[in-house]
């Protein structure tokens, strides 16, 4: 993938750089990025934005509590969002190491709060 980029003649890299504003009326129309290296800001017309979410998922605060592997995913039990405590459940970007984007957490957002529900009723917590 950093090959395809790399070869991209439309797409510029921006290094050392982190967008720090999105502008615009009702649409993006352009971005306030700072040149961490140089302390510098400059604006980017533009009129789309995409944002990855990295590569590794913010899960320290869980990590004397819920099983998590080697990357720090939420391990959780195949075919469900269940952890390795009772009641407690892992979606999206915490604990799918695959797919990690909205759509993912969107679904397995949904699965989590029908599990949810149904150990709330099943115990009845409701």
């Amino acid at each position: 993938m950093q090959k395809r980029v790399f070869d991209n003649k439309n797409i510029e890299i921006l290094w050392n750089s982190e967008v720090v504003d999105v502008l615009g009326n009702n649409k993006v129309e352009s971005v306030e990025v700072l040149n961490n290296l140089k302390n510098t800001k400059s604006k980017l017309k533009i009129s789309g934005l995409f944002i990855a979410i990295g590569h590794k998922p913010n899960t320290d605060i869980f990590k004397d509590y819920l099983d998590l592997d080697e990357n720090g995913y939420i391990l959780t039990k195949p075919g469900t969002t269940q952890t390795n405590i009772k009641g407690i459940f892992a979606t999206g970007d915490a604990q799918d190491k695959i797919y990690r984007q909205a759509v993912t957490a969107a679904g397995t957002g949904c699965m989590g709060a029908l599990e949810a529900e149904k150990f709330l009723s099943e115990n009845n917590l409701t």
